[in-house]
C-alpha cells in the first residue's frame, strides 16, 4: 500500500476547530469535551495510520443518548467550519477557471477578444436555483457561518476589531457559540413559501451585488462595456412537476417577492447616490437632462436648488416607490416625501439612470465617468430588471396530456384524444393551434387538475403584464417523449394568451423538452428535428433565434447508471447540433445537474469544457441544486468565483478548437459505445434485474428515515409505490451517499473497464479526451468518498441473510472493480494521486464522518427495533444532517 502524504494543516480549519472544542467545553462541560475529543483522535489516528490504532476502543458505544446528539452536532459544526475554511482557503477553486485565463487560451488560438465580444453579444449563462431537497442545513446555520466568514475576512486584513468595536475572535466564538446553541433541524414541513424566501436571500444578498461586480471587472478585461449575458433563473414557485403545492398563489408570491427585492435594493441604490452626487451648479455645469430630470422630480427644497443630481434622483427614487407600490401592492419601506409616476419598466429606469451617467461622463474629462456605485446599479437594472430572476414553469408531460384531453372532451373537438396515434395527435394539435377559437369556457366544470394548469397559465400571463416577458421566458416539459407533448403544451398557453394564432404564430413562453431517461436522450435529435419542422413552430423558434433543449443527468443515472447516463448525454448533446443547424435556428442546452456526480455534480468548468462540439455555442443554462447553492454562492466572493468559473469554461467551449481529430474522435466514441454496453447490462441487472433488490436498498440505507427531515416541499417519491422506478433521483442518490456506497455515482464501471480488451486505448482517452478524463475525474471523487466497510456495517441491517450477503457481494466486487480499473487507466497508485488538494481534503474529513456512520447504523437498529424514545429518531436525523454536511455534494 502506498504511503500516503501528511495532510497540509489549514489554518482557518485550526483556529475554528480550537474555537469550536473551547464552546463545547464552556457550554456542554469538560466531561462532555474530553469524550468527544477521545473519540475524534482515536478516528483520526486511525485514518492515519498510528500504529495500534485500530485496537483502540472510540468508546462510541458509552454514549448516552443526550451525549450521542452533542456528540453528532459536534461533528457537524466541525465539518461546516472545515467546509467554510476550505472555500476561503479557495480550494474548490480550479486553476485557470476565469475569464483572464480563458482569454489568453483563446488567444493562443488565434481568437482575438473582438471574436469574444461577438459571441457575448448573443450570449447567455443562467444557473438557475431550485428547491430539490438535499440542502439539510436550516438557513440559520447558513447565516451564523456567512457571519462567521464575514468575520474571517476581516481578520484576512489584519483587524483586530470589528466596525462596531468587537474584538473580531471573540465575535468569531460568540458565532460559534450561537452556531453550538441552534436547532439544527427543521420541526415543521418546508413549504413552497420557504423555499422561496430561502432562494430569495441568495439572489437578494449575493447576486444582486456579485453580478454588477463580475461585470465591472470582465469590462476592464475586454477594454468595452459588455452585454447583460449572465443573467439568474429560478424554478421556486414554478416547478410543479409531482409538487402538488406549487400552485398559481405560489407563483404570483414568488414574483412578487423577486420584484420587491429588485426595487429596495434599486432604491436603496439611488438613496445612496443622492447622498453622494453632492454636485453644484454653482460649481460646475450639469447637461439638459439631467436638469429635465430635476425640474421634473418636483424636488424644490432650497437647500438643493444648486444641486441637481440629488433632485434628479429624488425623482428617480419617487418613480420608483410608486412602481413598488404598483408591482408589489404596498407602499416601499421608505417612500420618501415626492410623488412620482411609477415606471413602465426597467428600461425606462436604465434611461434615466443613464442621462445621469452622461451627464457626470461630459465633465471634468470623464473623471467621474469610472462606473462605481452608479455604474453598478445601471448594470443591475439591465441584468435583474423588475423580476429579478427568470422563473420557470414545469411540468410532467403526461399531466399535459390528461389536461389537453379534457379541454378537447368538453369543447366538443375530440371525445377521446388519448386513444389517438402520434401522428393523429400531432394533426389535431397543429389545426388548433391555427385556429383563433379558445377550447375553455366558463360554463364547463373542469377536474381540479385542469383547473389548476389552467391557473397558472394565466396567472404567468398577469406577470407578463405586471412585470415584463423577462419574468417567466420557459416551460419546461418533464418526461417529453414525442412531438406531441410538446405541441400540448403549446395549445394550453393559446388558453392564456401566450400563442397568438395567426400567418405568423407568436409564443410569448419558449417550450422545452426535458429528455430524462436513457431512451429519450437517444430519440431527442428525432423529436426536435420533426418538432422544428413544422413551419408555426420555425416561425417562433426562428424570430426568437435560438430553442432550449434540457437534458436530465439524474433520472438518466438512475435509469442506465453512470457511465451510460454520462456518454448518453454527451451523445444526445452531439447528435441535437446538426438538427439545430439544419433548421437555422440556435441551439440552447439546460443542464439539469445536481449536487452529487450520480446527478451530475462535479466540477462545472470541468463539465462545460467536456461538452461536445457544437454544444454550448455560448449559451448554457445549469440548475444549482439544494446544498450546492449554499456551497457555491453562500457568500459573494464564492458566488464571484463558480459564476467567473462557468463563463469562463463557456466561452473556451464556445470558441476554443476542437481538441480531439476525427480519427481519435471515432476511435474514443467507438470504445464509449462498448463501455457504455457493459456498464449498462451490469448496472441494470443490479438494480433492476435481482430479486429483492428493492427490500435490500430500503433496508441498507437510510431512505425511510430520511423521509423524516423536513427538508423540501416535494414527496420523495413520485407515485406511492417503493419502486426504485417511481423514488425520485434526489433520495435514491442521497440514501446512498449515506451509507457511503455513493453506488449511483460508479456501479458499472468496474464491469465496463475489466471487459474492455484495450486498456492502452482506455489510458491514451484518459490523457486526451477532456471528456473522458471529467468523467473519470468525477468518479475517482467519488470512489474517495465511499468506503465498503462501514458499508458493509449498513449491509447487516438487511434481514435477509441470503440476500444481503449476494447482493452486497456484488456490490463490494463492484467497487473493487471500479478502483483497480480507474488506478490502472489513470496510472496512479492510490485515489486521488494526482489531485492533492482534494485528496487532502476528503482525508481531513474522513476521520469525522465515519463515527458519525457507525452511531447512525446503532440508532437504525434502535429505530427500526420499535424503540420509541424520541432521542433515538432525532438522532437519526441530526447524523444524516451531519454526515451530509461532511461529505458535501452528496445529493
Amino acid at each position: 500500500m502506498a504511503t500516503l502524504p501528511p495532510i497540509a494543516n489549514n489554518p482557518d480549519i485550526r483556529l475554528l476547530g480550537r474555537m469550536l472544542g473551547d464552546v463545547i467545553r464552556a457550554y456542554g462541560g469538560e466531561a462532555l469535551f474530553k469524550r468527544i475529543e477521545y473519540i475524534r483522535s482515536t478516528s483520526v489516528d486511525r485514518h492515519r495510520g498510528v500504529a495500534g490504532a485500530d485496537a483502540i476502543d472510540p468508546g462510541l458505544d458509552r454514549l448516552t443518548l443526550d451525549e450521542t446528539l452533542d456528540f453528532v452536532r459536534g461533528f457537524m459544526l466541525f465539518s461546516m467550519l472545515a467546509n467554510l475554511a476550505e472555500d476561503r482557503q479557495g480550494v474548490a477553486r480550479e486553476e485557470g477557471a476565469d475569464v483572464a485565463h480563458a482569454l489568453a487560451r483563446l488567444a493562443e488560438h488565434g481568437i482575438d477578444r473582438q471574436a469574444v465580444i461577438g459571441l457575448l453579444d448573443h450570449a447567455l449563462i443562467v444557473p438557475v436555483l431550485t428547491a430539490h431537497p438535499t440542502e439539510v442545513r436550516r438557513k440559520s446555520m447558513i447565516d451564523h457561518r456567512n457571519r462567521i466568514a464575514d468575520l474571517l475576512a476581516l481578520k484576512d486584513r489584519e483587524l483586530e476589531e470589528t466596525p462596531d468595536g468587537d474584538r473580531i475572535d471573540e465575535a468569531l466564538v460568540r458565532q460559534i457559540a450561537l452556531l453550538w446553541q441552534t436547532r439544527v433541524l427543521r420541526r415543521e414541513r418546508l413549504y413552497v413559501a420557504d423555499e422561496v424566501e430561502t432562494a430569495l436571500s441568495y439572489l437578494r444578498d449575493v447576486f444582486l451585488p456579485a453580478l454588477p461586480a463580475l461585470y465591472a471587472r470582465w469590462d476592464r478585461a475586454m477594454g468595452e462595456r459588455l452585454p447583460a449575458f449572465l443573467r439568474c433563473g429560478s424554478w421556486i414557485g414554478g416547478d410543479r412537476d409531482g409538487n402538488p403545492y406549487v400552485t398559481a398563489e405560489s407563483l404570483t408570491l414568488a414574483l412578487g417577492k423577486a420584484a420587491e427585492a429588485a426595487l429596495v435594493h434599486y432604491m436603496d441604490a439611488v438613496h445612496a447616490l443622492g447622498a453622494e452626487l453632492s454636485i453644484s451648479t454653482e460649481i460646475t455645469h450639469v447637461n439638459g437632462d439631467v436638469g429635465r430630470l430635476a425640474e421634473a422630480s418636483g424636488d424644490d427644497a432650497a437647500s438643493r436648488a444648486d444641486e441637481p443630481y440629488r433632485r434628479a434622483l429624488s425623482g428617480i427614487y419617487a418613480r420608483l416607490a410608486a412602481t413598488h407600490r404598483a408591482l408589489v401592492g404596498k407602499p416601499a419601506p421608505r417612500p420618501g416625501p415626492l410623488t412620482g409616476e411609477a415606471y413602465a419598466g426597467p428600461g425606462e429606469l436604465r434611461d434615466d439612470l443613464v442621462a445621469v451617467a452622461r451627464s457626470l461622463s461630459a465633465a471634468g474629462e470623464g473623471t467621474l465617468a469610472t462606473g462605481g456605485a452608479l455604474g453598478r446599479l445601471i448594470r443591475a437594472v439591465e441584468i435583474f430588471g423588475f423580476h429579478l430572476a427568470t422563473l420557470d414553469l414545469r411540468q410532467n408531460s403526461a399531466v399535459h396530456e390528461r389536461v389537453v384531453a379534457e379541454l378537447l372532451k368538453a369543447a366538443g373537438v375530440e371525445g377521446d384524444y388519448l386513444s389517438l396515434d402520434e401522428n393523429a395527435r400531432v394533426a389535431l394539435l397543429r389545426r388548433e393551434l391555427a385556429s383563433p377559437r379558445p377550447l375553455t369556457s366558463p360554463y364547463a366544470d373542469y377536474s381540479e387538475e385542469t383547473a389548476g394548469e389552467l391557473a397558472i397559465l394565466h396567472a404567468a400571463a398577469a406577470a407578463h403584464a405586471r412585470y415584463g416577458r423577462q419574468c417567466i421566458t420557459q416551460h419546461v416539459i418533464s418526461m417529453a417523449q414525442s412531438v406531441s407533448d410538446l405541441l400540448e403544451v403549446h395549445l394550453m398557453l393559446k388558453e392564456a394568451g401566450l400563442w397568438v394564432p395567426g400567418d405568423t404564430p407568436t409564443s410569448h413562453l419558449m417550450v422545452v423538452p426535458l429528455f430524462e431517461t436513457v431512451a429519450d436522450l437517444e430519440a431527442g435529435a428525432d423529436i426536435m428535428r420533426d418538432y422544428l419542422s413544422l413551419p408555426e413552430i420555425a416561425a417562433t423558434a426562428t424570430a426568437r433565434g435560438h430553442q432550449e433543449v434540457m437534458i436530465g443527468y439524474s433520472d438518466s443515472n438512475k435509469d442506465g447508471g453512470y457511465l451510460t447516463s454520462t456518454w448518453q448525454l454527451s451523445r444526445g448533446s452531439a447528435a441535437l447540433a446538426p438538427v439545430f443547424e439544419a433548421a437555422g435556428v440556435g441551439m440552447q442546452l439546460f443542464h439539469g445537474r445536481g449536487g452529487s456526480v450520480g446527478r451530475g455534480g462535479g466540477s462545472s468548468f470541468s463539465a462545460i469544457q467536456a461538452q461536445p462540439p457544437g454544444a454550448v455555442q455560448g449559451r448554457i443554462r445549469i440548475t444549482e441544486q439544494g446544498e450546492v447553492i449554499a456551497a457555491k454562492y453562500g457568500t459573494r466572493a464564492s458566488a464571484m468565483a463558480n459564476l467567473e468559473a462557468v463563463t469562463s469554461a463557456t466561452l473556451l467551449a464556445s470558441l476554443e478548437p476542437e481538441r480531439l481529430s476525427a480519427d481519435d474522435a471515432a476511435r474514443f466514441g467507438a470504445a464509449m459505445d462498448e463501455l457504455s454496453a457493459t456498464a449498462f447490462r451490469a448496472y441494470r441487472d443490479l438494480v433492476y434485474g435481482t430479486d429483492g433488490f428493492r427490500q435490500f436498498f430500503r433496508q441498507m440505507t437510510p431512505i425511510a428515515e430520511i423521509s423524516g427531515l423536513k427538508i423540501g416541499s416535494r414527496p420523495a417519491s413520485r407515485k406511492k409505490s417503493d419502486a426504485i422506478e417511481d423514488l425520485r433521483a434526489i433520495p435514491w442518490v442521497f440514501s446512498w451517499a449515506q451509507a457511503r456506497v455513493m453506488l449511483p455515482g460508479w456501479y458499472g464501471v468496474g464491469a465496463a473497464i475489466e471487459s474492455f480488451a484495450d486498456k492502452g486505448l482506455l489510458r491514451e482517452m484518459a490523457a486526451g479526451w477532456p471528456f473522458f478524463s471529467a468523467m473519470l475525474a468525477n468518479m475517482e471523487m467519488v470512489l474517495a468518498k465511499s468506503d465498503m466497510g462501514i458499508a458493509a456495517r449498513y449491509a447487516q441491517l438487511v434481514e435477509d441473510a441470503g440476500q444481503r450477503e449476494a447482493i452486497f457481494g456484488r456490490i463490494r466486487d463492484g467497487w473493487q472493480a471500479t478502483h483497480d480499473g480507474l488506478l490502472t487507466i489513470t496510472r496512479q497508485t492510490r485515489l486521488l494521486e494526482k489531485s492533492p488538494a482534494l485528496e487532502a481534503s476528503i482525508r481531513l474529513r474522513l476521520p469525522y464522518i465515519e463515527p458519525l456512520n457507525l452511531l447512525q447504523i446503532e440508532l437504525l437498529k434502535r429505530h427500526r427495533a420499535g424503540e420509541s424514545d424520541a432521542r433515538i429518531g432525532e438522532g437519526i436525523l441530526l447524523s444524516i444532517n451531519a454526515i451530509a454536511t461532511a461529505l458535501r455534494n452528496s445529493g
